[in-house]
C-alpha cells in the first residue's frame, strides 16, 4: 500500500509518495499562488497529486489516501483547515475538495503532530510508548504521542506546548498571552536575547562572528560563540538552556514521557544542547521523586518529518 503525504509551509507544499515502510518513493514540489482562491490552492494541489500519480505510473489503486500536516489551526474532525496566517486561509475545506478532485481519503493534522507521528512511525522513536516532542523554530510547536496514541484533543487543535504559561506576566506572545513558553525557549527568543547580550557587551566575540552587524545574528550566534570561550554568549546559552530545561521538567510532570525528542534549527546543536538538559533533569529527578529516567533525543527525519507523518496518518 503506498500513501501521500503532503507537507504544507508558508511559500510552498512538500509532496510525495511513501510507502509502507516510512520511504519517500518520489516526490515534487508546488509553489503558492497567492493571488489565487484558497479552494483553487486546493484544487491544483488535487490536480497536481493526480497527474504525479499518472507520470510516475503509481496505480491509483495500490494507494490508501492523503495525509496533509498544515502549519496553521486546523480541525482533524471536520478536515478544515481554521486558520493559516502565512497563508490567509479561513475556514478551508481542505480535506473535502482534496477527496473531491482525487477520489481518495484525506486527512489532516498540524505539522507538529505530523513530526512527532512521524519520528515514532519510523524516525528516532519507534521504540517507544510515551513521547513528547518539541520544534525549536520561530515558535515552539508541541507534539504528544502517549500510551501508544498520537493525542490531539479537542478538534485536533491541543498540544501547544509552546503556549503553555511559563512566567507569570512574562514576555508579551504573539498568541495575546503574556510569559508563554516559547517566548523563552524558541529560536526567536534566542536570538533575541544574543541581541541583547550583545548590546551589553561590545567586546563580545558575538560582534565579529555577525560581521558587526546585529540583524545578522542568528540561533547559532550564541552557541558557536560559547565554544570558542566567550563569556557573553556562554551566559546566552546557559539561559536558554535553563529555560528549555525547566520547561521540559513541566511537562516530565504532567505527561511522564520516557523520552523528549528536540526538532527544528536550534536542535542541529545536538549534545552541545542535549547533555546539559540532561543534567538538569537528572539533577532535578525528572521533576519529581522517584520517576523513572527521562532520555533527550534529536529528531531524525529532519525536513521530511512532515511528508512522512503526513502519510502516516493513513496508516494503520
Amino acid at each position: 500500500m503506498l500513501y501521500v503525504g503532503v507537507d504544507i509551509g508558508g511559500m510552498s507544499l512538500k509532496i510525495g509518495i511513501v510507502n509502507e515502510k516510512g520511504e519517500i518513493l518520489s516526490r515534487f514540489v508546488m509553489v503558492f499562488d497567492k493571488q489565487s482562491k484558497q479552494e483553487e490552492m486546493i484544487v491544483a494541489l488535487a490536480n497536481n497529486i493526480k497527474n504525479h500519480i499518472k507520470e510516475e505510473k503509481y496505480n491509483i489503486n495500490d494507494i490508501k489516501g492523503i495525509g496533509v500536516s498544515c502549519a496553521g489551526v486546523v480541525n482533524t474532525k471536520t478536515g478544515y483547515c481554521d486558520y493559516s496566517a502565512n497563508l490567509n486561509w479561513n475556514k478551508l475545506d481542505l480535506c473535502g475538495i482534496l477527496t473531491k478532485y482525487t477520489g481518495l481519503e484525506a486527512k489532516i493534522t498540524n505539522d507538529a503532530n505530523a513530526a512527532i507521528l512521524g519520528e515514532v512511525k519510523f524516525g528516532i522513536a519507534k521504540n517507544y510508548h510515551n513521547v513528547v516532542m518539541l520544534t525549536l523554530g520561530t515558535g515552539v510547536g508541541g507534539g504528544l504521542y502517549l500510551d501508544d496514541k498520537l493525542f490531539e484533543g479537542n478538534e485536533g487543535k491541543g498540544a501547544e506546548l509552546g503556549h503553555s504559561l511559563f512566567i507569570y506576566n512574562g514576555r508579551k506572545c504573539a498568541c495575546g498571552l503574556k510569559g508563554c513558553f516559547e517566548k523563552y525557549a524558541s529560536a526567536s527568543a534566542l536570538i533575541y536575547d544574543t541581541k541583547e547580550a550583545m548590546k551589553l557587551d561590545k567586546d563580545s566575540l558575538m560582534w565579529k562572528y555577525c560581521e558587526n552587524d546585529i540583524e545578522k545574528v542568528n540561533g547559532k550566534t550564541a552557541f558557536e560563540c560559547a565554544k570558542n570561550g566567550d563569556p557573553s554568549a556562554k551566559k546566552v546559552v546557559d539561559q536558554y538552556i535553563s529555560y528549555l530545561s525547566y520547561g521540559i521538567l513541566n511537562f516530565c510532570n504532567i505527561f511522564r514521557p520516557e523520552v523528549v525528542i528536540l526538532g527544528g534549527g536550534v536542535s542541529n546543536q545536538k549534545e552541545y544542547l542535549t547533555n546539559p538538559i540532561k543534567e538538569i533533569l537528572k539533577e532535578n529527578n525528572y521533576g519529581y521523586k522517584n520517576t523513572p529516567p527521562v532520555e533527550v533525543l534529536i529528531a531524525k527525519l529532519g525536513n521530511d518529518a512532515g511528508i512522512i507523518g503526513a502519510a502516516a496518518l493513513l496508516m494503520d
